[in-house]
């Protein structure tokens, strides 16, 4: 396994176990809209390694641990490093511009950095397919990605959970960008796979100019 894709995973178990053990530490590190408005804007990045549970670490780990390679070998270990922390501030930086207002939001995990390299990886590999527990036969990445993407836009609008759903939208955002901008290239060569991508990202931003979220 790589080297950088190790101390990612070891850095995000690591502080997870932290904060599963030390709620005052949890509490501190975790997105938190009145906090870093007043200040505290390590919490856009820190957030993004501390987890829920060992369910929600493992999920995020396990998608890491199977797209990354992806990226890695596409476009190498500095660009992979890039696209990761492109994508968690992204990922943060939208949810703190859509809700900016609701100081009492919170939020943690690396699902938006994860999003971003899972999105980086289909532009980049758009053949690849995917086999879920749950479903006995192999699923396109884009598809899974594409609908990933339009449940996290259901999430923002129903809020009945207390997933971070806008950190994917904006990690999705960063990895998409970003891969584009390293390998412009794919714009003729999987132009399809392109505009697909970007169909859930459209969505997203005309629901919210029309006031739907």
């Amino acid at each position: 396994m790589n080297i950088i894709l190790i101390v990612i995973i070891a850095i995000n178990i690591i502080i997870s176990f932290k904060g599963f053990n030390d709620v005052a530490f949890f509490r501190k590190y975790e997105f938190h809209i009145g906090s870093i408005r007043a200040g505290e804007q390590i919490r856009m990045f820190s957030s993004a390694f501390l987890h829920a549970d060992l369910g929600h670490l493992f999920f995020n780990m396990l998608t890491l641990y199977f797209f990354a390679p992806v990226v890695i070998g596409y476009l190498g270990d500095i660009s992979f490093l890039l696209i990761y922390i492109a994508s968690l501030t992204f990922g943060s930086l939208l949810t703190l511009v859509m809700h900016k207002n609701d100081y009492s939001y919170r939020a943690i995990g690396a699902s938006g950095a994860v999003t971003g390299i899972l999105y980086s990886a289909i532009l980049l590999q758009p053949d690849m397919s995917l086999y879920l527990f749950f479903i006995p036969i192999p699923i396109p990445a884009y598809v899974f990605g594409i609908g990933y993407l339009l449940y996290s836009i259901y999430g923002m609008k129903a809020k009945n959970d207390n997933i971070g759903h806008t950190a994917h939208f904006g990690g999705a955002i960063g990895g998409y960008v970003i891969t584009l901008l390293k390998d412009p290239a794919l714009l003729t060569d999987n132009t399809l796979m392109v505009i697909l991508l970007a169909i859930p990202i459209v969505i997203l931003f005309a629901m919210e100019r029309l006031g739907k979220l």
